[in-house]
């Protein structure tokens, strides 16, 4: 994640449930926070394409008295740059780890609340099966979260393919009994996923998507939005904090299920011990 003083604004964000327009100031906001936080009301309602009015219900839906009030914490989020300053003295390869490494800080101070996991937990944990979407870049968490998810809940169904074999699997899915969908949608966004998650809201599933940010183009599609930073100072993006945040989710889904379920743990690893299927502990 770029040093630009958003981390706090992310955060901000992430706490409250937006309307439409709302998420579409606040996705300006992050795109644009050392300009933004110069704004007045006019200037900024005009720049999103929203009313003035609209602006001034978003500060009030962040819990501040007013937009003046907005504005002046949202100077000083965008501008404190304390604690997103890489340390002095690394080498450009160092300096990169450390971009993930202030994603990895941002993802540990916004789960001070973890009732948003405890809630995205509980709804996987109760849907069987439990359906993973992640296409493209996306595709590996996918992947990842359904191995280890697979080992405690009894039917992990991952689908990676975009189309109308990602519909016929949701459709299945539905079908035999499933409540809520877990996507990963890290940038870029496809379309194919926007198209997934719409496919799956229609059918009657609860959308659960971890994604980079609390707000961009495919968060209107989820009920139930996890985000974690990616770092983009790389040649490839970085994707360690939503790997975390995977873990995260999959540690706290793990305490939300059946007793017997979170023994089957215990009996995969008597299992594979026996069967001496590693080389090694």
């Amino acid at each position: 994640m770029a040093t630009d003083g958003t981390a706090g604004l992310r955060e901000l964000l992430a706490r409250h449930r937006l309307s439409p327009a709302q998420r579409r100031i606040a996705r300006y906001l992050l795109e644009n926070p050392d300009e933004a936080a110069f704004l007045g009301t006019v200037d900024l309602a005009e720049r999103v394409g929203v009313s003035q009015a609209s602006v001034t219900r978003f500060a009030f839906a962040l819990g501040f008295d007013g937009y003046p009030e907005f504005r002046s914490a949202l100077r000083t989020l965008v501008l404190d740059r304390r604690a997103t300053e890489p340390a002095e003295g690394l080498n450009d390869l160092q300096e990169l780890v450390d971009s993930e490494i202030r994603n990895l800080r941002w993802l540990r101070d916004s789960l001070a609340d973890p009732g948003p996991l405890r809630e995205a937990a509980a709804l996987l944990a109760a849907s069987r099966p439990l359906p993973v979407l992640g296409l493209r870049v996306s595709a590996p968490q996918a992947r990842l979260f359904g191995y280890f998810a697979a080992k405690v809940h009894l039917d992990v169904r991952v689908l990676d393919v975009p189309g109308t074999l990602m519909e016929d699997g949701l459709t299945r899915a539905v079908d035999a009994g499933a409540t809520c969908v877990l996507a990963f949608a890290l940038p870029r966004y496809p379309r194919e996923t926007r198209d997934a998650l719409a496919w799956a809201g229609k059918a009657g599933l609860t959308r659960v998507l971890v994604s980079d940010q609390p707000i961009n183009p495919l968060t209107e599609h989820a009920e139930v939005v996890l985000a974690a930073p990616v770092s983009s100072d790389f040649a490839f993006d970085s994707h360690a904090a939503s790997t975390a945040l995977s873990s995260a989710l999959l540690h706290v889904m793990l305490n939300a299920l059946p007793t017997d379920q979170q023994a089957s743990l215990e009996r995969f690893e008597s299992t594979v011990a026996k069967r001496e299927v590693f080389l090694a502990e």
